[in-house]
């Protein structure tokens, strides 16, 4: 799992400060640097932690600036401990160059100086007037000399530099420090233009009241925009001095995303891995990002090298879930947000169309239920009667009572017009006009009768004025599950970017919703159709009247295939990437257990089935988007249909 996963682990540490006593400080900081340098990539410490950011006018004091030269040649040396595998350390430090002293990040690793990154700009306003002792602007890279006693460290001094850390694989980490951060124009969104994957802020940033939160909006929409990793650290509460209080308010984020949060006042060690996969990835995808790229005006930006191997990680530290497309947390507020949605698109469809009706096959499945669902609420919200939705049962070879008696329940739950339509003759009329026997239950004896169900549909909407309801999910759509010009098709399709699993939260949470809100009693039903194994039904049950034929003994398990799907087009990354994540996704799980066989088994299945099924796709009926995973062809998913997936498989 190590080598297939494109990981980079970060940690923010917010040592203890002893304001003005630098050998203190280095001591503690070596102790936290102790604790994480074999097992991260990079350890960024607080702005200012060699002195303490409160040193106030003793900044102006020759004493401390010679201290804490000495305190950073101590620090450098002192990282040759671990070798060269070692974490990558990130110093706040004073330094003097030119006749000026610069609040400055330190970077360095077995044994070197790398660079010296200062400060851009110095906040001036409030409670801070740090222009009393430092200068600051922009520094193009130069060499740099540091004095530290008798001895001396030579490195690159500039903030427009780039750290690129790694020996194969190579990570660019770009630097700012607190106060830059809050800039119009940040260092850190031009360091990220100009390739940085991960930008990392050296802060000191006090607390007052409703300032938490304001911090998370501000670099959580710069790492979205970025598109980057955002490592923000900041002193801790032993900073705090006269009139200013410090937290220790680390943050973590990844495309935008929190990933990583110690609270104000709590833990002061913070760490989490970056996936690189998802950052470089969503840098290509996004052509915004690449447009403002080449077309904003830029400083020319310098790259140093650190070739340190990246370390190999036994265990991610990430949130990870078997079911990427099921919310975590505040299930009904999500499926309430999707079901509005839903039900938004296809009651504008129905005002655009100045249709009489909508027409539902209804098979007692979790799909149909759902548009069913979604269908009912629309006329509701349009304040048409509900019996404006036609749901229509049509039982065929396998269909058994229990799907049946569900489908009829819940359309008078819903107080739909209700109609059932068998289509067991003429299926068998159809059987003899192609010669089809019926004893053999192949694909043909399948698909006739899911077409037979879509022309019902297709010529009761023509007759009533209405049009048909797709209620094909995505895992479907993926893995070409339906009958090509059957159930694959419709006049507008509710569920098409809903993946199974993603169904089935709906159908629970949406169902006990509509129940307590207007359509009560449907309970019991909604809990049975959610039991209910997922079968097409289109073979004959068992001798006991029991559902015979379940998709996910012939396709595999959708959980799995949601998760392959998720990450292959979220995504774009590579098989054995995905393999991987879900070897430790169902390590994870106590719901779910796959062994590494049958991971890999389907994880080709659904190589072979998504790129072979894209004729299907193709040609799909309009469907409302409701995330950021969709096959439609004419907005997110362009393939040709001859892809051949051997290359794919694992």
């Amino acid at each position: 799992m190590e080598n297939a996963l494109n990981l980079f682990r970060a940690a923010a540490v917010s040592p203890r400060v002893h304001i003005g006593n630098v050998a203190k400080n280095c001591q503690e900081i070596k102790k936290e640097y102790d604790s994480q340098a074999q097992q991260t990539d990079l350890i960024v410490m607080p702005e200012l932690s060699v002195t303490g950011y409160t040193c106030a006018d003793l900044f102006n004091n020759r004493n401390l600036l010679d201290m804490a030269c000495r305190g950073l040649y101590d620090l450098t040396m002192y990282t040759k401990k671990y070798g060269e595998g070692a974490a990558v350390l990130v110093v706040g430090v004073p330094l003097e160059k030119g006749g000026e002293l610069f609040n400055c990040a330190a970077l360095m690793q077995n044994g070197r100086l790398i660079a010296v990154v200062p400060k851009t700009y110095l906040p001036n306003y409030g409670e801070f007037y740090e222009k009393r002792w430092f200068s600051a602007g922009e520094h193009d890279a130069e060499p740099f000399s540091v004095i530290c006693g008798t001895e001396t460290l030579q490195t690159t001094f500039g903030n427009n530099i780039i750290i690129e850390i790694g020996a194969q694989k190579k990570v660019c980490v770009g630097v700012e420090i607190c106060e830059d951060a809050w800039a119009p124009v940040s260092p850190g969104r031009l360091l990220a233009l100009s390739g940085a994957e991960i930008i990392v802020n050296l802060s000191a940033s006090n607390e007052v009241i409703g300032k938490a939160q304001y911090r998370k909006n501000m670099l959580g929409a710069a790492s979205a925009g970025c598109i980057c990793g955002y490592v923000y650290v900041s002193a801790g509460k032993y900073e705090s001095t006269s009139d200013l209080v410090f937290s220790g308010h680390n943050l973590m984020y990844e495309n935008g995303k929190l990933i990583g949060e110690n609270k104000p006042f709590d833990n002061n060690v913070l760490v989490k891995d970056f996936n690189l996969t998802k950052i470089r990835h969503d840098r290509i995808a996004n052509k915004t990002y690449s447009g403002c790229k080449n077309n904003f005006s830029q400083r020319s930006y310098v790259r140093l090298s650190c070739e340190k191997p990246l370390v190999e990680k036994a265990e991610l530290l990430a949130r990870l879930s078997i079911t990427p497309f099921v919310p975590s947390s505040s299930r009904r507020e999500r499926s309430l947000e999707i079901f509005q949605m839903q039900v938004t698109a296809l009651a504008r469809r129905i005002e655009a169309t100045k249709s009489k009706c909508v027409i539902v096959g209804v098979s007692g499945g979790l799909d149909s239920t759902l548009a069913l669902l979604v269908s009912a609420q629309a006329v509701k919200n349009l304040g048409l009667p509900s019996a404006t939705v036609t749901g229509i049962t049509m039982p065929g070879f396998g269909t058994t009572s229990r799907t049946k008696n569900n489908s009829m329940e819940l359309m008078r739950y819903l107080g739909c017009t209700m109609r059932e339509i068998s289509i067991a003759e003429s299926v068998r009329q159809h059987f003899k006009d192609i010669g089809q026997d019926e004893n053999v239950q192949d694909v043909t004896y399948e698909n006739c009768q899911a077409r037979e169900r879509t022309q019902i549909l297709m010529d009761v909407a023509n007759k009533e004025g209405g049009f048909v309801v797709g209620t094909g999910d995505l895992s479907e759509l993926a893995l070409g599950w339906c009958t090509y010009n059957g159930d694959h098709m419709s006049m507008y399709a509710v569920n098409t970017s809903i993946p199974k699993t993603l169904v089935r939260t709906l159908v629970d949470e949406i169902g006990h919703y509509m129940d307590e809100n207007g359509f009560s009693g449907m309970k019991a039903v909604i809990e049975d159709i959610i039991d209910t194994p997922v079968s097409p039904e289109l073979l004959p049950p068992n001798a006991d009247g029991t559902i015979a034929q379940k998709t996910e003994e012939t396709v595999g398990s959708y959980i799995l295939h949601d998760f392959f799907l998720y990450y292959t087009l979220r995504y774009g990354m590579p098989p054995e990437e995905i393999f991987a994540l879900c070897q430790e996704a169902v390590r994870r799980s106590s719901a779910y257990k796959f062994s590494d066989e049958e991971i890999r088994k389907w994880q080709n299945v659904f190589y072979t089935r998504f790129f072979r099924q894209q004729f299907k796709r193709n040609c799909m009926p309009d469907g409302v988007k409701v995330g950021s995973v969709s096959v439609s062809p004419r907005g997110d998913l362009r393939l040709p249909a001859e892809i051949e997936p051997e290359e794919f498989m694992v």
